[in-house]
């Protein structure tokens, strides 16, 4: 119990109510005291007097030692609840009816009588106790043997050390015994109301724990949502919270997921990639070897160039490796110069019109007037070019189109490549840039190994651009990005 939120609540709404509790008694015990003590003195207020007239201690004017003597033999035995002393005009005791071996006082502080006899009627006036150096209690005065000529005073404790004894037990006995069962009562209801409150109080945060432990159950993968009010508490914005770190971790755990299913189709694109020239480039040779001097020097000729193909389409698959590794790692970071955007487009078509039309595909490049300069690298962006007008081309059809579109925009000069080819699913399109992905037929692509577009899209970040696409099934595809213009004056293409 002690170990969840509702066991340390409950046990501090314990403490705290057993603390209330013990504060209460001896608050209550201290205002009772002070109350008895108020009413005795004023009930008793001319004890002292009365029992100077009614003992006769005083006769013709002095005070009769004799008749004082047995007043407190008397009271010793009939009313130990009161004790007598006759002390002198400066304090000190000279006679009492106390036990003589409990007397620790010699005298007494005047101040409270001098305030008594004046008429002080703030209740209760509490005097020295003979009987304790540090005891005040209330008590009678007068003086003796007149008001008039005082000789001294007849100082009388109302409260005795008897029945001071016996008065507090009866006290806590009576006390307990009428508010003990109530009070008990009261806190017994205090701490179920708040047992019951702090229960209300921390289901729903129970509910939001057993929720997350069903999250961790789940190894992270199924999240039941909590449900958040618009203008809810702390708990539904810790709720709020949950369900986000919730989408956030199903999302990395699906991105880290799809990064190793692609991981593991690069292995085995790659090794298919890089197992079939091998395998080819070493059939050829072998066959070169073993048959040279049996073949014609035609047949020599297309063994050899066939080796070649194989070697070239090898070695541009181990050049996009190490490519995308060093732009992974920013080794070098691009060198950021003005360039035309234009120009630069118009080389790249020049340097593919060849290939397009062995193809049988139209390659063309349009653009606006007075394009600016923008700022890049001009070798990196070359080789976005490249691999998009390569890309177009590989999946364009005999007779088809491929355009190179420039023009400016709002953030710089925008360049798009698009072609009337096969165009992607919706389920592929997004991912179409991730390193190493290949779609439906990318077995047979030519030179592919899923790599160009993530190659583009990397080095596209490192200008702090993006690559766009937009395609249709069996209507073509359009990849494009946007450069930002230079700072410099701009220079017209």
């Amino acid at each position: 119990m002690g170990h969840s939120l509702y066991g340390r609540l409950a046990l501090a709404l314990v403490g705290l109510l057993v603390a209330v509790g013990m504060v209460y008694g001896l608050i209550t015990l201290q205002l009772e005291r002070h109350h008895q003590q108020r009413l005795e003195q004023a009930f008793n207020r001319d004890l002292a007097r009365r029992l100077v007239e009614d003992r006769h201690l005083v006769q013709e004017g002095r005070l009769d030692r004799a008749a004082l003597k047995s007043t407190f033999q008397a009271y010793m035995d009939i009313n130990p609840s009161i004790e007598i002393y006759l002390l002198d005009l400066k304090g000190r005791i000279l006679a009492y009816s106390a036990d003589p071996g409990k007397v620790k006082r010699r005298s007494v502080s005047l101040a409270p009588i001098r305030r008594f006899l004046a008429g002080d009627r703030d209740y209760p006036l509490l005097g020295d106790d003979p009987r304790s150096h540090e005891r005040r209690k209330p008590f009678s005065v007068t003086p003796v043997p007149s008001a008039s000529a005082p000789e001294g005073y007849l100082y009388v404790v109302l409260r005795g050390e008897a029945y001071e004894r016996l008065a507090s037990e009866a006290q806590a006995g009576l006390l307990w015994r009428l508010g003990g069962g109530a009070l008990a009562a009261s806190l017994l209801f205090g701490l179920l109301a708040g047992l019951l409150l702090f229960r209300l109080l921390t289901r729903r945060l129970n509910r939001l724990a057993d929720t997350m432990d069903a999250f961790r159950r789940s190894d992270f993968s199924t999240a039941c949502p909590w449900p958040v009010s618009p203008r809810g508490d702390e708990i539904d914005r810790l709720g709020a919270t949950f369900n986000d770190m919730a989408r956030r971790i199903g999302s990395q755990l699906e991105s880290l997921r799809r990064q190793d299913r692609l991981r593991r189709d690069l292995i085995a694109n790659v090794s298919h990639d890089l197992r079939t020239p091998l395998a080819v480039l070493q059939g050829y040779l072998e066959t070169l070897r073993l048959k040279w001097t049996d073949m014609e020097p035609a047949q020599r000729d297309t063994y050899l160039e066939a080796a070649l193909l194989n070697s070239a389409r090898l070695s541009r698959q181990m050049n996009g490796l190490f490519e995308l590794a060093q732009l992974e790692a920013r080794e070098p970071g691009p060198t950021m110069e003005p360039f035309p955007l234009a120009e630069l487009a118009q080389d790249v078509v020049m340097k593919f019109a060849p290939r397009a039309r062995e193809l049988g595909i139209g390659l063309t490049c349009r653009q606006e007037e007075g394009l600016p300069f923008v700022v890049g690298d001009l070798a990196l962006v070359e080789r976005v070019l490249d691999n998009l007008v390569s890309n177009a081309l590989e999946h364009t059809g005999n007779g088809g189109r491929v355009e190179v579109v420039l023009a400016t925009v709002e953030e710089g000069v925008r360049l798009a490549v698009r072609d009337d080819g096969r165009g992607i699913s919706p389920e592929e399109l997004p991912y179409v840039c991730e390193r190493f992905y290949r779609g439906e037929g990318g077995a047979v692509r030519r030179g592919h190994g899923g790599l160009g577009l993530a190659i583009c899209r990397r080095i596209l970040e490192l200008h702090r651009s993006s690559l766009q696409v937009e395609s249709q099934p069996g209507e073509g595809s359009c990849f494009a990005f946007t450069l930002r213009v230079a700072s410099s004056p701009h220079h017209e293409s």
